[in-house]
């Protein structure tokens, strides 16, 4: 909002304002980047120029309060008030309320983190990390996602996080070498890391993702992280959420794809995707892929019990956005079918998508290109979508 007559000669305000009243003034007029008394002469003006009668507001406790106003402003504020019958006190604070209402805080946007995890090897954890994340870098196809520009997708960050490095050799890359930089420095000896971490990503190519995806390789040396993690100084679960944090402002997603483990690197992914206090329930959490057979049953439950052990030890929230249910075959029987009418019978969390077991995701790994850019119309390219709309819903 603009106001006439803020430069020139000033004259000095002297009153009293509510101690919280102002204090949402400081911080507002330093979040916006506008001087004190500025936001104080345009609130005013608009008080004046407010034909309604405003409600009162508490002016209890009020305390001292000066600032600096355009010449003129003050008495002409002065005599409003007398007309108005309010004290100069209650006029002032109705013109710091407006003020604050006409400049709302700008909304401090979270990276959100999705963990792709389970400790059953084998279940496709790789293939939905990479689907997901391609599908909210493509854009279009999910029009009305949070966050998402008109006509382009999110900016997305890939986390191998596992030691075996399926997911960068799948992409046609190289695991960083034991013994260089990596995110594991980061986590474990930051004081020793000599570039910044968005330094180690790589784009990765395809014009339907416009240069929005990103991927942090992984590293040979990541199979040592649990043994570092014992003796590390510092919160171990928050070895990872240290890392990635320089990065999230680079980012609308980071999706981290995780080692089929249950040891404290996964701690640390878990307690990554823990809720936030800035950040709405299920704006951040893990997606589960499984399989439509028993033993993948058994090891969710595996994964639900280290869920809610780390929650009750440091007191956080961890949402499970979703289960996938990977590579499924109704050719394979009772087994299979019966196995998916149970997950899809726990109703929290939801099944987010049934992928097939077809042939493309296992030619777009052959050829070392992603799926969506591969076969962007195949089931499952149409599945990796269905899974963003379903984390991107909140």
């Amino acid at each position: 909002m603009s106001s006439p007559n803020l430069g020139g000669e000033r004259e000095k305000l002297v009153s009293k304002l509510p101690a919280h009243l102002q204090q949402a003034l400081k911080v507002r007029a330093a979040q916006l980047q506008i001087d004190m008394q500025d936001a104080v002469a345009e609130g005013i003006h608009a008080w004046r120029s407010c034909g309604d009668q405003l409600p009162a507001v508490s002016t209890a406790g009020a305390d001292s309060f000066g600032t600096y106003l355009p010449e003129g402003l003050y008495e002409d504020f002065k005599t409003d008030c007398r007309d108005r019958g309010v004290s100069y006190i209650q006029g002032l604070a109705q013109s710091v309320v407006l003020w604050l209402a006409d400049n709302p805080a700008e909304v401090q946007k979270t990276t959100r983190r999705y963990i792709v995890c389970n400790q059953k090897g084998g279940v496709g954890k790789t293939a939905v990390s990479a689907g997901l994340a391609e599908a909210l870098a493509e854009g279009p196809s999910l029009v009305g996602a949070v966050d998402q520009a008109k006509n382009s997708g999110l900016r997305v960050l890939l986390v191998d996080y596992d030691p075996q490095g399926h997911l960068t050799h799948q992409l046609g890359l190289t695991a960083i070498p034991a013994g260089q930089e990596s995110l594991i420095t980061h986590m474990l000896h930051r004081e020793q890391a000599k570039q910044p971490l968005l330094n180690l990503t790589i784009a990765i190519s395809g014009d339907r993702f416009g240069g929005r995806l990103r991927i942090l390789p992984a590293a040979f040396d990541a199979f040592l992280l649990d043994s570092g993690l014992t003796v590390f100084r510092g919160p171990r679960e928050a070895a990872l959420e240290r890392a990635l944090a320089p990065l999230e402002e680079h980012f609308d997603v980071i999706v981290v794809d995780s080692p089929p483990s249950l040891g404290l690197a996964m701690d640390a992914a878990l307690s990554y995707a823990r809720q936030r206090g800035d950040e709405p329930p299920g704006s951040s959490g893990l997606v589960i892929p499984v399989e439509a057979e028993d033993t993948s049953a058994q090891a969710y439950g595996m994964l639900i019990q280290q869920i809610d052990s780390l929650s009750r030890d440091f007191d956080m929230t961890i949402d499970q956005l979703g289960i996938v249910v990977n590579k499924f075959d109704s050719r394979r029987g009772y087994i299979a079918t019966s196995s998916l009418e149970k997950w899809k019978a726990l109703g929290t969390p939801p099944v987010l998508a049934v992928v097939p077991d077809v042939k493309e995701q296992r030619e777009a790994v052959r050829k070392q290109r992603p799926l969506l850019d591969y076969a962007p119309d195949c089931e499952q390219s149409h599945q990796m979508r269905q899974i963003a709309r379903g984390v991107t819903a909140t």
